[in-house]
């Protein structure tokens, strides 16, 4: 029997096991068997109500994994396996007490229900077990060491406790000291009338198992909903743009950002402005992310409802939200396109802007920079490790706003050596090495630049080194190549190449490229 404290089902059980015991020592009167009837029917009706109650939490479960599978999908899986299993059990628990009952007249007459023969031969065979007391075995161990692998753990000792079966020998401990069979001592020379009692506390048992784990499945996916790792924190103010000296009178909230929050629809608008889903906003974890425009200076209301959906219901939420756009800026914007270096040899693109401020009355300078139209400009650093860009322009109000930003100078990286647009090593049949062009790459660079391929040395195992002008194989390659054999690594190496349109600057040495000839 399960510890800690007891249902008024457990009690029931509890009491039941008290009465057994002391029907050893009694010669069975019509009464106690009458007792163990009625405690039958109450169970049997217990029993009832709870699948009613079990098949009920499994619908809400089905319910809310088609709302979020991602979160409910997998506890309803283990729920359906729990129930097919308990459901398989208890049938067979059924089948035996329809078995038991065969032949008896009135099943309510009680008195008569004295026998143990039904179980004594199913269950038992001199002092061995039957074929249907190995199987009643079976039954109960399977059941327990499956469910147990399944529910939450918190009442995997609940479940073992329940279906437990003796010591680890499937012995009990009797009261004069001796150690019998676990299913001897429940179950042989018992009166029908108890069997059946006994049979349909195990089916409780059953039940109680099930109802346990649904119960903790859904108590432990709601533990997690408002655990605050599902949560995050943004401000709440009555406007979101504040002038130096006001008070702010913002406070920090916190909202559901997984995706049991996510709305199903929403009806917004901007300013009076019907907003349209995708274009102007979309739906996600936590609520509805805007896609428009801030607009012209000024302040600007998004209102309307944001529609969620809770046990099949939809829950409207108002919003009525508003935001500032302002123009005027207090620093210049300076950012690299593609990286947050500049390479030493290439033609750097940037952007250099100050909000509020047109274009042609901004400046700026650095080393190697060139403006090319409006705020587009060119960065082509010369030496040094690092360089700095100075922007400033003017306000209206005539006020002067600068701000300068460093930027790291790299050089190009080393180039791989390539045949055939393979680096590193290769393997190729010797009429593909003989036609192959050889090549330069920068692999995973920011920019896509031209390499050319001026030279190279070719080697092949057991012959002279061979000094090739070009990207391709000459004469002497080709005729060293037909001297390789089946399996030969080939290197092309000490490889010459340069960009294309910037010839003057010097490439770190290019890697080399080996190459294995198949046939």
């Amino acid at each position: 029997m399960a510890s800690g404290k007891a249902t008024p089902r457990q009690k029931m059980i509890n009491l039941m096991y008290l009465i057994f015991i002391a029907m050893l020592a009694l010669n069975m009167s019509k009464e106690v068997l009458a007792a163990f009837g009625i405690m039958n029917e109450r169970m049997e009706a217990s029993n009832a109500k709870t699948t009613e109650s079990n098949l009920a939490f499994l619908s809400g479960l089905e319910t809310k994994a088609s709302e979020d599978s991602a979160k409910y999908e997998k506890l309803y899986k283990d729920a359906q396996q729990i129930k097919t299993l308990s459901q398989e059990y208890y049938d067979y628990l059924e089948g035996l007490k329809t078995g038991m009952m065969e032949g008896t007249e009135d099943p309510k007459d009680y008195a008569v229900m004295d026998k143990s023969d039904y179980l004594d031969q199913t269950f038992f065979q001199g002092d061995n077990l039957a074929e249907g007391g190995k199987e009643f075995m079976k039954r109960i161990n399977d059941y327990r060491t499956q469910v147990a692998a399944i529910v939450p753990q918190g009442i995997k000792a609940s479940v073992n406790a329940r279906f437990e079966t003796g010591d680890a020998n499937g012995k009990v401990e009797k009261r004069d000291g001796t150690k019998q069979d676990w299913i001897n001592y429940h179950y042989e020379s018992f009166p029908q009338v108890a069997s059946l009692a006994k049979l349909s506390a195990l089916q409780a048992d059953v039940k109680a198992t099930e109802e346990d784990a649904l119960k903790s499945m859904l108590a432990g996916e709601l533990t997690e909903q408002v655990s605050l790792k599902n949560f995050a924190t943004s401000l709440l103010a009555s406007k979101s743009a504040f002038y130096t000296g006001e008070k702010y009178d913002g406070k920090i909230i916190i909202s559901k950002t997984d995706n049991s929050s996510t709305p199903v629809r929403a009806e917004l608008t901007l300013d009076g402005r019907k907003l349209s889903e995708g274009s102007d906003y979309k739906l996600e974890s936590g609520g509805v992310k805007l896609l428009i425009g801030s607009g012209n200076a000024g302040d600007h209301e998004v209102a309307g409802t944001i529609y969620f959906k809770q046990d099949g219901e939809e829950i409207p939420v108002e919003v009525k939200n508003s935001f500032a756009t302002i123009s005027k800026p207090n620093a210049a914007l300076i950012a690299a396109d593609k990286m947050n270096v500049v390479y030493r040899g290439v033609a750097n693109p940037m952007s250099i802007s100050i909000p509020g401020i047109p274009n042609n009355k901004v400046r700026a300078s650095a080393p190697g920079l060139k403006q090319s139209s409006g705020s587009k400009y060119v960065m082509n650093p010369g030496t040094g490790r690092t360089v700095t860009i100075t922007a400033s322009g003017t306000l209206p109000d005539g006020q002067t706003v600068s701000s300068k930003s460093e930027f790291r100078i790299k050089d190009i990286p080393r180039p791989a050596g390539s045949v055939s647009k393979q680096t590193g090593s290769a393997k190729l049949p010797r009429s593909n090495m003989e036609i192959a062009t050889i090549g330069a790459m920068l692999e995973d660079f920011d920019f896509d630049l031209n390499l050319a391929v001026s030279g190279f040395k070719f080697k092949v195992p057991g012959q002279p080194t061979v000094s090739v002008s070009g990207n391709k194989l000459n004469a002497n390659a080709k005729s060293a190549l037909k001297r390789a054999s089946r399996g030969d690594a080939v290197q092309i190496f000490d490889i010459e190449a340069y960009i294309t349109n910037n010839k003057s600057y010097k490439l770190k040495k290019v890697s080399p490229v080996v190459v294995e000839i198949t046939n």
